[in-house]
């Protein structure tokens, strides 16, 4: 029902990527929604009830819920919190510290997976670099995304920005993924490597691009919850993600409310896939 390429990239539609496009608004929206409440005192479990209620709305299922046993809608990842943090009332949100939220929504069997960073009250100024640089380093893979290009110069543009910016870690054991019908599909997408290597980019394949940074060193541990992903050195760590999709017409971000024209017009310096109908 699927066609896969070669390697086993799952290859969809025009009308398949659309709805994909439906589900990654979903979460894009879910994020916003998250982004305009986070404040102190609040708690990651505040949050997951939000975003829970917002994609069930929205006619969604929350696809992180239960997946291999994980608990909740989000991922809540505070301060050395890498990736993959369970939500709950133990520990309030305070004034200067950072979150990560993770967030998927399934629409009509189709996954978005997107996932944002994102300070709470003021800062310390080193953590709104980590950011800014942790979420640039995600446009630079997007941007990579073009027909004929290689999965691996997603990883090599993630790296060579941030090695650009300073001495942060790149957590290697973590990286992001195919997505469709499953929220984790082939191909592992690597944050880091060598360009020109690996399955040619294809109208129509779809990923997750998601660089993790931390402050310090790339070394992490989990916790004894098995999910919870934490820096060795307990510095902190930020995160981003979009779920994109390969056109003829450049990278369409299908979880960002504008499509991508934004910061990819930027980048690219031509048109971009935004909206509307996905042809090939």
């Amino acid at each position: 029902m699927f066609k896969k390429n070669k390697h086993g990239i799952q290859i969809k539609t025009p009308a398949q990527v659309e709805k994909m496009r439906a589900a990654g608004l979903v979460v894009g929206r879910t994020l916003e929604l998250l982004r305009s409440s986070v404040r102190p005192g609040m708690t990651p479990l505040d949050l997951d009830a939000i975003a829970e209620k917002a994609i069930r709305d929205e006619g969604a299922i929350p696809s992180f819920k239960g997946y291999q046993g994980f608990p909740a809608t989000i991922c809540a990842s505070v301060n050395e919190e890498v990736v993959h943090g369970i939500p709950s009332d133990r520990r309030p949100l305070a004034e200067g510290d950072v979150i990560s939220i993770d967030c998927g929504a399934i629409l009509d069997g189709w996954h978005g997976d997107s996932a944002i960073t994102m300070g709470v009250g003021e800062v310390d100024p080193k953590l709104t670099e980590l950011m800014r640089v942790t979420e640039e380093a995600m446009w630079r893979g997007i941007a990579a995304l073009a027909i004929g290009g290689h999965l691996s110069d997603i990883g090599h543009e993630v790296e060579r920005y941030v090695r650009s910016q300073g001495r942060y870690g790149i957590p290697q054991e973590y990286g992001g993924h195919g997505i469709g019908t499953e929220m984790h599909m082939d191909p592992w997408v690597a944050n880091h490597g060598k360009p020109g290597r690996g399955p040619r980019f294809e109208a129509g394949m779809c990923f997750a691009v998601e660089p993790m940074v931390n402050l310090g060193t790339d070394r992490t541990r989990v916790l004894s919850d098995e999910w919870t992903v934490v820096t060795i050195d307990g510095k902190a760590s930020a995160h981003f993600e979009h779920s994109v999709a390969v056109t003829d017409n450049g990278p369409w971000v299908l979880t960002a409310i504008d499509g991508g024209k934004a910061r990819l017009s930027e980048l690219l310096g031509g048109e971009v896939v935004t909206d509307g109908k996905a042809e090939w």
